[in-house]
């Protein structure tokens, strides 16, 4: 397998459906020997293609994205059997992840509290929906709920009057797999200078709170709620609006920010009148009137193609960007350049082109993303590393334990 910053660490996975499991998905692009345990009905992730309309030939996309790179078993936690099997994994582990609901941890008795007697020196990864304690502590949530929805994120992102739209899938779980990372990564380093173990926890509405800070704090310190709303109007600032093209395509002007660069954007296209038109002579100017400039540039664009505007404005040296669409990644020099989509050299993955994590480090060489176990596919592996004999081996998978 060679040698990779975390081989020999030994991290449970005992999480479901996106952000932990994501994180610990890292763990293992960077060695570390990840071992994922399920219900015995399987992750949720492993159906996700199924509510997609995704027909029975198609891979299980989802679960190849965050599920990969790990070994994997099933264990039945509601008997004795499946929980001595995670106590031992638990006892000599480095990190124990889960976001599993408090309830079932407090029943089970795999808090963090609970397994430090087992290990003093694991670090416990927890991610819960609201936090740690308070009255919500106990509820459940995907990210659309607790990071998009209870943050108040969902609601600045709207026109006002107009019923939010709802952000897609795992779009505040991956974010939030990037804090769990940093957090166990932050944990070890304590570890390896102290010998201590920690408590690492965070939770989807911390972090939807976190994505959203600036305007956050904006609030916090008295601003205006309605000056800080992204759609407090259905006529945006004149360099936060979109513009159409010819080629029913969209352009961003958000760089496009001082006078100077706003009066070559307006030379470019041709619209010098508006300088006179509303005085603009300092920047100031334009924030006033930020509204009626941009209704008045709203049909600026629609006698050329992107492209072509694209070429314009480069050649003006203004900081001007398309919309971009999902499906054009698929082609994207920039991405691949990048290693931002990779093509899977696993020849079980059958999948042309992965998405990878964004975290890159030029001194350290990640693992090359492998097949995402089948359900239960290493139990006998990792139950013959814990100790198991094949009689017990057998015993267990009789009575519907792994």
């Amino acid at each position: 397998m060679g040698s990779y910053l975390f081989s020999g660490l030994k991290v449970i996975d005992a999480a479901t459906v996106i952000a932990a499991p994501a994180a610990a998905m890292m763990l293992a692009e960077y060695g570390a020997d990840v071992i994922k345990i399920e219900h015995p009905d399987g992750d949720f992730l492993r159906r996700v293609k199924e509510l997609k309309g995704q027909g029975e030939e198609k891979e299980d996309y989802m679960w190849q994205l965050d599920g990969r790179n790990k070994r994997g078993i099933v264990l039945d936690l509601s008997s004795a059997d499946g929980m001595e099997v995670l106590l031992k994994l638990a006892a000599q582990c480095d990190v124990f992840i889960t976001n599993q609901p408090f309830a079932m941890r407090d029943k089970f008795g795999f808090n963090y509290e609970d397994l430090r007697e087992l290990n003093p020196g694991m670090i416990y990864a927890s991610l819960s929906a609201y936090g740690e304690q308070g009255p919500e502590r106990n509820r459940k949530a995907f990210d659309q709920i607790a990071y998009w929805a209870r943050s108040g994120l969902l609601d600045m992102l709207r026109w006002k009057g107009v019923r939010p739209v709802q952000g897609l899938s795992g779009m505040g779980d991956h974010p939030t797999a990037m804090t769990i990372y940093a957090g166990i990564v932050t944990a070890l380093l304590h570890r390896e200078r102290t010998g201590e173990g920690s408590y690492v926890h965070t939770s989807l509405m911390a972090n939807g709170l976190w994505s959203n800070a600036a305007t956050t704090q904006g609030m916090l310190s008295g601003g205006d709620t309605e000056l800080f709303r992204k759609g407090r109007t259905e006529t945006p600032g004149v360099t936060m609006g979109v513009y159409r093209c010819s080629d029913d395509r969209w352009l961003q002007f958000n760089m496009v920010r001082g006078l100077e660069e706003f009066t070559t954007l307006l030379l470019t296209i041709d619209a010098t009148d508006l300088i006179v038109r509303f005085g603009l002579n300092e920047y100031q100017d334009i924030l006033d009137n930020s509204a009626e400039l941009g209704l008045a540039l709203k049909d600026a664009f629609l006698d050329r193609s992107s492209d072509e505007w694209l070429t314009i404005f480069k050649e003006a040296g203004l900081e001007v960007n398309r919309v971009g669409r999902v499906e054009e990644l698929a082609t994207d020099i920039q991405a691949f350049e990048n290693d931002m989509i990779v093509e899977p050299t696993d020849p079980e993955i059958t999948m042309p082109l992965l998405v990878k994590h964004p975290l890159q480090i030029s001194s350290l060489s990640q693992v090359e993303p492998k097949r995402s176990p089948r359900l239960g596919e290493h139990a006998e592996e990792i139950l013959r590393e814990l100790g198991y004999d094949d009689a017990a081996i057998k015993r267990m998978r009789d009575e519907g334990v792994i």
